[in-house]
């Protein structure tokens, strides 16, 4: 399991680079056009497509690290025996709706690419971001299937021992 570990992890860096890239642009954009009035066209549209593909990018290590909101309100007095079985019921569904999102966004992006659609003012493909999405999309899946079928065997401490 150290692979997807490690998958998860260059997901959250490729992000982390995206982001980057999306605020310093961002910064040149706001500083040129308050002080020379030079600003780069259609930044609004780059910054909309790379913050979907940065949220997709970061879903595989939220996985791994089960960190998603949980409401444990009716939980609070169970057992763990119990509490590890709705870990697991979770995950389960997790993953059905990552590989949901993984299939829709790979027929999103097929009908993009033959559609040849792309942003109103660059015309940016935007069979890239659904290109960019799928992957760490499919790769939640399976991190989250994994997690359902070990449930606490797996996790990030202990992946690469299981």
């Amino acid at each position: 399991m150290k692979i997807l570990e490690t998958l998860a992890k260059l997901c959250s860096i490729l992000s982390g680079a995206l982001l980057t890239g999306i605020t310093l642009m961002t910064c040149y954009s706001l500083i040129g056009r308050n002080t020379t009035g030079d600003t780069i066209a259609g930044d609004f549209e780059l910054t909309g497509v790379a913050t979907g593909a940065a949220i997709a990018l970061f879903m595989p290590l939220c996985q791994l690290k089960k960190a998603h909101i949980i409401v444990d309100f009716f939980t609070a007095k169970a057992s763990d025996a119990t509490i590890v079985q709705l870990d697991r019921l979770g995950a389960l569904f997790m993953a059905v709706t990552f590989g949901l999102l993984a299939w829709r966004t790979y027929l999103g992006g097929m009908n993009a690419w033959v559609s040849q659609s792309g942003s109103m003012m660059l015309g940016f493909p935007e069979w890239i971001v659904y290109a960019a999405m799928t992957p760490p999309l499919a790769l939640s899946a399976v991190i989250a299937l994994t997690q359902a079928l070990m449930g606490a065997h797996f996790s990030v401490s202990e992946g690469a021992s299981s």
